[in-house]
């Protein structure tokens, strides 16, 4: 099992509830969650209903009959980030890439991606960024999101 991302994966489903999505099949210019993303592997998720209610999340994909997303974690929803209880109606599922796991667009790049024979000294908090060494850090480093580390 791993999370995969990939770029046009669209289904819809008419399930309701909090729980596990029953997939209908692709949307017209899409693939599958099982052909885009594959059997037992988890990605990121949006559904969004008809009525506006939404839910971004991480969920893991079942070839079956029908073809199931499971919503194991909650990213954000119109549901104050918890699961939504969807109503009826159409719902359109797709894989998308949530702003909460990518890099912060209003970093400072000179501050946070540091490369090769640098000193970090000053005490910062670090949102996101990536260290290619070889890096010294002598100051304090609070990193409250992703740090890559080369």
């Amino acid at each position: 099992m791993a999370l995969v991302v990939n770029d046009r994966v669209k289904e819809t489903s008419t399930t309701t509830g909090t729980g596990t999505f029953s997939l209908a099949g692709a949307s017209l210019g899409f693939e599958t969650f099982v052909a885009g993303i594959g059997n037992t592997n988890t990605t990121y998720y949006t559904i969004v209903n008809e009525d506006g209610a939404f839910e971004v999340g991480i969920g893991t994909v079942t070839d079956a009959t029908p073809d199931t997303l499971s919503r194991d974690t909650i990213l954000s929803s119109s549901n104050s980030d918890n699961a939504v209880n969807f109503a009826a109606g159409t719902k359109d599922v797709f894989c998308t890439l949530p702003a909460k796991k990518t890099m912060s667009p209003v970093m400072d790049a000179t501050s946070y991606v540091v490369t090769h024979s640098s000193t970090i000294s000053e005490d910062q908090t670090i949102d996101s960024g990536v260290l290619a060494g070889p890096v010294t850090i002598t100051g304090t480093q609070t990193v409250t999101g992703t740090l890559v580390i080369i």
